[in-house]
């Protein structure tokens, strides 16, 4: 069993051992706190079906349980909107937030393990920042988190994963990013 008080993720090791100092080396900071480094990762899952079955939040509620370690909370609808037969306060999706040691171990499962189990992947598009050093992409199927036990899933959902950085630039962002192995595309 591992020690809570002495346990450190492997990313975030890294991270301070080798990355703050290739970053510096790269885009010559005077100083360590110019180094970007990551705040924050947000896990969401939109539950579209939730409108004609409430128990699939449920199901997706506990599948984002299991993916962060953490309890994730219900999103709710802002307004009603009879086309899509949505109303105020309707639960549509379960969201999460991930900062400190979980944040580092997501990441380190999402680039080792989940990433190369998607089917025909062939890297993540170097164009989804926002411009203030933030990157965004998007699983078709949350199956490929080992968390997950196929057999025991009703239905495949997608999900959205916004990675959030201290960085200025998106170039920042990328290098990064980059030092945390994620498979950019050319």
């Amino acid at each position: 069993m591992l020690d809570a008080a002495t346990y450190t993720p492997r990313l975030r090791e890294q991270f301070n051992t080798t990355i703050k100092a290739a970053l510096k080396e790269e885009f010559g900071y005077k100083n360590d706190m110019m180094i970007p480094r990551l705040d924050k990762i947000v896990l969401n899952m939109g539950i579209g079906e939730a409108v004609a079955d409430s128990k699939k939040i449920k199901s997706a509620h506990d599948d984002l349980m299991a993916i962060a370690g953490q309890k994730p909370v219900i999103t709710k609808a802002k307004k009603s909107i009879a086309g899509f037969k949505v109303r105020e306060e309707m639960p549509l999706g379960v969201k999460v937030t991930l900062r400190g040691d979980r944040m580092y171990e997501f990441l380190d499962r999402l680039v080792t393990i989940a990433m190369p189990r998607v089917r025909d992947f062939r890297g993540v598009s170097s164009k989804s920042f926002d411009g203030r050093g933030n990157y965004a992409l998007g699983l078709k199927e949350h199956i490929v988190f080992p968390e997950i036990n196929y057999d025991q899933v009703d239905e495949v959902w997608g999900m959205d994963i916004v990675i959030c950085t201290s960085a200025k630039t998106d170039a920042e962002a990328k290098a990064l990013l980059k030092q945390f192995n994620m498979p950019f595309t050319a």
